[in-house]
């Protein structure tokens, strides 16, 4: 389920955007099966899918940045 920059770049807007509120769906499920003391299957999957989700907002603030000086 790891997302790369590779692949981030390959997709379109829309693609990324469904893409980040997949990963956020996944991470409030995983996250409430913690609360209620369930152990997820995977304890390291709430970590990757945080560094997705960072992974993803960081991209798209770059290429907004870039999208921005363009127009300067």
């Amino acid at each position: 389920m790891r997302i790369t920059t590779k692949e981030l770049e390959t997709m379109g807007p829309e693609a990324i955007k469904a893409k980040l509120t997949e990963m956020k769906k996944e991470s409030i499920k995983l996250n409430a099966q913690v609360a209620t003391g369930t152990t997820p299957k995977s304890p390291g999957l709430i970590r990757r899918i945080k560094k997705d989700i960072a992974r993803i907002h960081t991209y798209t603030t770059k290429k907004t940045m870039e999208r921005n000086k363009t127009h300067e």
